[in-house]
């Protein structure tokens, strides 16, 4: 799995980036998109028109014309085939986009819009791309606020409405339960290596172990418990997938303190130990990449 550093072109040193499909393509002759990588900052593509596929933390989808592909920091994505796919690229800094926490947390990796939303949304690249260009050309006229804002504005095109943050200066209903998930979701991204139980969260968080519960379900249709078991299955599933450790190391790496009680969490929340699914991945991860000539 390879480790991808946000790198800004030259003279765009702004933490947004626009290329499309086709530069990507120019710039990867190795074809080194189609394996395994993990950036560490957004990656936000529009399928314009063709079609291909695209894996995001062992789902698969299939892109045509209206796909939107969000990739958030640390997910684990490869292109897997975009040969025929045209559309606009914005790679950007994670402190480019702020509070957009909820959204991040259910809106899935690849995302359909409808020929409407999509026209809309690529008009909101084209703005953009030019005001993103003229920063580059004239660099008296850079403002990182507003290319920030105007990246706003093209993730809010495509994102459904009901998983679009409130506009700044409004409180919706609820908004201290979203609160409280913000909190607990960025304490959780920090800590699940270490805390495996909601009360350790609650207790450094100040709240009670129902009210983390509460927020977690509103936000995400899921208990506090089930959505921090999730992430360390995430993360475990990205290290038998992706790397040779063996399991005892993935246990250690997760925070468990043998690999007995690992592999019973592991088979809890899939129905197969660790060892069971890191062969079954692998087989059919070299079976997919031969029938799509990938290797």
């Amino acid at each position: 799995m390879r480790q991808v550093r946000y790198l800004p072109a030259v003279g765009s040193a702004y933490g947004v980036e626009v290329l499309d499909f086709a530069a990507l393509r120019s710039m990867d002759a190795h074809r080194r998109r189609t394996q395994p990588q993990r950036p560490d900052f957004h990656v936000f593509a529009l399928v314009g028109s063709g079609t291909g596929m695209h894996e995001a933390d062992f789902h698969r989808y299939l892109l045509a014309e209206g796909s939107a592909v969000w990739i958030r920091p640390g997910t684990v994505h490869r292109w897997s085939d975009i040969e025929a796919c045209d559309g606009p690229l914005i790679l950007f800094r994670p402190d480019s986009l702020p509070g957009f926490t909820v959204p991040q947390a259910g809106t899935p990796a690849c995302g359909q819009l409808d020929q409407q939303r999509l026209s809309l949304a690529l008009l909101a690249v084209e703005h953009l791309e030019r005001e993103h260009s003229a920063a580059v050309r004239t660099p008296s006229l850079a403002s990182p606020a507003l290319l920030s804002h105007l990246l706003a504005a093209l993730i809010l095109r495509t994102l459904p409405a009901a998983d679009a943050p409130a506009p700044t200066g409004t409180r919706r209903s609820g908004s201290r339960q979203t609160d409280v998930f913000r909190t607990y979701r960025a304490t959780v991204e920090e800590r699940f290596t270490d805390w495996h139980h909601v009360a350790d969260y609650a207790q450094a968080l100040g709240y009670d172990v129902r009210t983390l519960t509460r927020a977690t379900r509103a936000a995400t249709g899921t208990g506090a418990k089930s959505f921090l078991d999730q992430r360390i299955l995430l993360e475990a599933k990205r290290l038998l997938a992706h790397t040779d450790l063996p399991v005892s190391n993935c246990a250690r790496r997760l925070g468990f303190q043998d690999t007995g009680n690992f592999t019973t969490f592991f088979k809890r929340q899939t129905g197969t130990p660790p060892t069971t699914w890191r062969t079954t991945y692998s087989t059919a991860a070299d079976a997919y990449a031969l029938r799509a000539g990938t290797v």
